[in-house]
């Protein structure tokens, strides 16, 4: 009796676990790997034995049923949690802890049994997209009222950007449209990215988080009179993809000539070097999106 009863206690315990999300903290980079080499704790020795240690955890967990995210864990915001939490940073205890504020607040992507080189990719540009927005809103929050009028600029700046992106909604028709915007900034330059799927002039699907952070960084740039571009490329079926954008200036999206088109796209925005022009591919002057008309500037 005394051990079926053991037996029950340990299938209800393993039915339990697999019902547990857990999250890993990943350091994706050599850099940061070393970084958390100087505490004695940590007795990982090789950033490549490392990484096939936490895929083959992941693996292990994924076979029993468990689901877990991977977040980014960035030893210097670790020395800082550490220090603002009291907590002693030579030690797995402290550093579970860490992983475990990430889950809630830091990027993390869901591990679906993809090889960890696919993963990191993600994981990166999951943060980059999350500092992006941090900054980004940041700045709208703390650039204050007008001067003349009183009224928040930041606000005011974000409306505007809404109203922009809804007119090149309107304007870009039916297809699967990839959208980048880029902007300048004092400190480095911004971008955010948005698909949208047009299946019809009123269905129109796209991720909402996204939409808001390529709408931030559109409102920043409007905010502080920044140089900024809206590149799109569609895809229709039984067509060539189209390239094609828009330039902001006096708070208003003006159309891109074909041949500045191919030049925003085929410049990296970070490197300034020149990339090969991809095959089946058309550049052309944008729609007029109508979206430079006077209405809801907020000029002085």
């Amino acid at each position: 009796m005394a051990n079926t009863q053991h037996g029950r206690t340990i299938g209800m315990r393993s039915t339990l676990r697999r019902e547990v999300a857990g999250t890993i903290g990943l350091l994706a980079d050599e850099q940061d790997f070393t970084a958390m080499r100087r505490y004695r704790s940590f007795t990982f020795e090789d950033h490549k034995t490392y990484l096939r240690q936490v895929e083959g955890l992941l693996k292990s967990l994924a076979a029993s049923g468990g689901h877990t995210t991977v977040a980014l864990f960035d030893p210097e915001e670790y020395a800082e949690f550490c220090a603002e939490t009291g907590l002693e940073p030579d030690t797995a205890t402290s550093r579970t802890r860490f992983t475990a504020e990430l889950a809630s607040m830091g990027p993390s992507v869901p591990y679906d049994g993809q090889p960890l080189a696919d993963l990191v990719p993600d994981l990166v540009e999951e943060a980059v997209r999350r500092a992006t927005w941090t900054y980004a809103s940041s700045v709208l929050a703390h650039i204050g009222p007008c001067a003349v009028c009183g009224q928040d600029i930041g606000r005011i700046a974000f409306a505007r950007a809404s109203y922009l992106l809804a007119r090149v909604l309107d304007a870009i028709g039916e297809g699967i449209h990839h959208m980048v915007c880029s902007a300048s900034t004092t400190r480095d330059p911004l971008q955010a990215v948005l698909h949208v799927h047009a299946l019809a002039p009123d269905t129109v699907r796209l991720d909402e988080s996204a939409a808001m952070e390529l709408t931030t960084v559109l409102a920043l740039a409007v905010a502080t009179n920044s140089a900024c571009g809206l590149v799109l490329r569609t895809s229709r079926t039984g067509e060539r993809d189209q390239v094609y954008g828009w330039q902001l200036k006096d708070e208003g999206l003006h159309e891109l000539t074909a041949a500045q088109v191919f030049d925003a796209y085929c410049i990296d925005a970070y490197s300034g070097d020149l990339m090969a022009p991809e095959p089946d591919v058309d550049y052309r002057s944008a729609p007029a999106a109508n979206a430079s008309d006077p209405d809801g500037r907020h000029r002085h």
